[in-house]
């Protein structure tokens, strides 16, 4: 987006524009706070708030006044941000069997509770879109013989949310099969709470759930707490997603009969990480099977706690489990402890495995394989899993970035929501930190475990943690918090890059003409890197020991210049984790080799003018 500016006799303003906009405010601001006749970045300039000076003035004294809750469609729309839609009121009238297609952002409370018999089919549902937003509950609950088909649910989405609580609850016989649910989606927020509780023999289907989406959390909190003969499947469920957390909290727990399966879970996952915590606690007779759990995954982390404590004659067999590439962790805490009548069986089990404080009758290892010598044992992943996980080209080695060199871009399109930064006025008056969530969960109208809070805490996170050794960091929500933090690193005389557009992604690329920043020598740099949040967020921060390179990138057929890359190159990887996929795509490890990565769109890294 190209950005005009007016003479400088108006202050720096946008031509035709009021001067006391947050936008033209910004370009005052940089004309105060930089110190050099660079061209004035537009790609930066655009993410400046679009409010008009009337309304960055009213929201302002709202923010003020702790009151911007009571006009937040109003504030979300005219300040451009990403907030979550209200459910529409419930639907709670179900007379008839239901084929829902091309429905989003709805509300089904007490749908289906009390029914008899009859299918409820919900195919397409919610494809295709930025933030769906479904409430399921207390859906069919007390229902007999009730039929419920999830279909190619949520596909494609982006920031996907859905609650399913008290789903089930009570019901006896029927079923509820989620087929292709939410495949392809960019981080799932999905929650079971109270599902199947006190059902009675009513059976749960996962087939190919979450299939390859990136990041994200599935939560089954007390999941068929107390039902009778309820089998459950998980069957393909989360193969090759990127960084996928499952927690299950209470699953089972005092139920009787239960007979859960665990097909192809996890698998080909990069660094999955899988929770079980008091699942089946106090069950009676379950049969509990693990095969093909986190196969040819990255790394991964699990653990189960309590898991079939205080059980009756469970059954739980572990079968090519946890065979990753790269070595996981996996804990076992009170596992099976204080159980009757058990069996634990590890077949094929994987390595760098911690049993504390577990039953030791009823449990057998078979071929189990283990790294007491402190010796590990590394797999070899196939270059078909390493595309899954790394897509070509998103890192490459120094010596790539040469005129004539062909190699693959990656996907740097920004897949964030569309937001804007805020100005600096409202900011400031919003609370930002984890022992202030209450508050911001009130202001942007999050509900308990629900994407909102889920993203806002993990971005909260990542701002208040630690800086890694020689690292610098900042979190800001406004373009001159921004302006003053790469200005404190770098001082005053400073440029911001970024790459030109997004053409040549996910293509072979040639690269033409290379400009080594500070004279191809070692620089300093702050890069920033959006985090998702209801505002423009960036995660800013400069690492010691980088390059900083511009080239241009062609078309390899016609030699056509596409597009102006700037692309950083790391020099010390040494802190970097063995399973980092740098080293996944490239090979060698940490601090044996330096890697590269481009400026994807809208990030951007800020050094001293040349």
């Amino acid at each position: 987006m190209q950005v005009g500016f007016a003479s400088a006799g108006d202050g720096g303003s946008y031509a035709g524009e009021n001067p006391f906009t947050p936008k033209a405010y910004l370009v005052r601001y940089w004309n105060k706070e930089i110190r050099n006749s660079q061209p004035k970045p537009a790609f930066l300039l655009s993410k400046a708030s679009p409010l008009s000076a009337v309304d960055s003035a009213s929201f302002a004294k709202l923010a003020a006044q702790s009151d911007l809750s009571s006009h937040l469609p109003a504030f979300c729309a005219s300040a451009n941000l990403l907030c979550f839609s209200d459910l529409s009121p419930s639907l709670e009238k179900h007379e008839k069997d239901s084929n829902f297609a091309g429905y989003s952002d709805r509300n089904f409370t007490n749908y289906g509770t009390d029914r008899l018999g009859g299918t409820d089919s919900f195919q397409k549902y919610s494809g295709d879109e930025n933030i769906p937003v479904d409430s399921f509950r207390r859906y069919s609950r007390d229902s007999t013989g009730h039929k419920d088909n999830f279909v190619n649910y949520a596909p494609n989405g982006n920031v996907v949310d859905q609650s399913f609580n008290t789903y089930g609850s009570g019901a006896t016989g029927g079923s509820g099969v989620f087929s292709k649910y939410a495949g392809e989606v960019n981080v799932p927020n999905l929650r079971f709470t109270s599902y199947s509780d006190d059902s009675n023999g009513h059976d749960h289907t996962f087939s190919t759930y979450s299939e390859n989406a990136n990041a994200g959390d599935q939560r089954f909190s007390s999941y068929g707490k107390n039902g009778n003969g309820a089998p459950n499947e998980f069957n393909n469920y989360g193969t090759g997603a990127n960084v996928v957390g499952s927690d299950f909290a209470a699953y089972g727990q005092t139920a009787n009969g239960a007979n859960d399966t665990f097909t192809n879970y996890g698998n080909d996952q990069n660094n999955p990480q899988n929770n079980f915590r008091s699942y089946g606690d106090g069950g009676n007779s379950a049969v509990d099977s693990f095969a093909n759990y986190r196969e040819n995954a990255n790394v991964g982390d699990d653990s189960f706690q309590s898991y079939a404590k205080n059980s009756n004659g469970a059954k739980v067999n572990f079968a090519n489990y946890g065979k990753s590439f790269n070595i996981g962790t996996d804990k076992f805490t009170g596992y099976g402890k204080g159980s009757r009548g058990h069996t634990v069986g590890f077949k094929i089990y994987g390595v760098n495995t911690t049993f504390k404080d577990y039953s030791k009758k009823g449990i057998t290892f078979s071929r189990y394989t283990n790294v007491s010598s402190g010796k590990s044992t590394t797999m070899q992943v196939s270059g078909s899993l390493v595309k899954r996980w790394v897509e070509p080209g998103k890192f490459f080695r120094e010596s790539m970035l040469k005129k004539g060199e062909v190699m693959p871009m990656p996907d740097i399109r920004d897949k964030m929501p569309k937001r804007s930064f805020l100005p600096r006025s409202i900011s400031s008056k919003l609370p930002f930190s984890t022992s202030k969530i209450s508050e911001m969960k009130r202001i942007f109208h999050a509900r308990d475990n629900s994407s909102m809070e889920s993203m806002m805490l993990e971005s909260l996170s990542d701002c208040e943690r630690a800086p890694t050794q020689g690292e610098t960091k900042r979190c800001v929500g406004s373009a001159e918090d921004m302006i003053d933090f790469a200005t404190s690193v770098l001082g005053r005389n400073v440029v911001v890059r970024s790459t030109e557009n997004v053409s040549g992604s996910k293509k072979n690329i040639m690269v033409g003409s290379v400009k080594g920043i500070n004279g191809g020598k070692v620089t300093q740099s702050v890069s920033c890197h959006q985090s998702l949040f209801p505002y423009l967020l960036y995660y800013c921060h400069s690492v010691p020991k980088v390059r900083v390179y511009e080239a241009d990138i062609l078309d390899p057929s016609s030699k056509a210049k596409i597009n102006h890359g700037v692309a950083i190159c790391h020099l010390d990887t040494s802190s970097w984790s063995p399973g980092h996929g740098a080293f996944l795509a490239l090979g060698s490890g940490p601090g044996r080799i330096e890697v590269c990565h481009w400026i994807f769109e809208n990030d951007m890294t800020w050094t001293v003018a040349d």
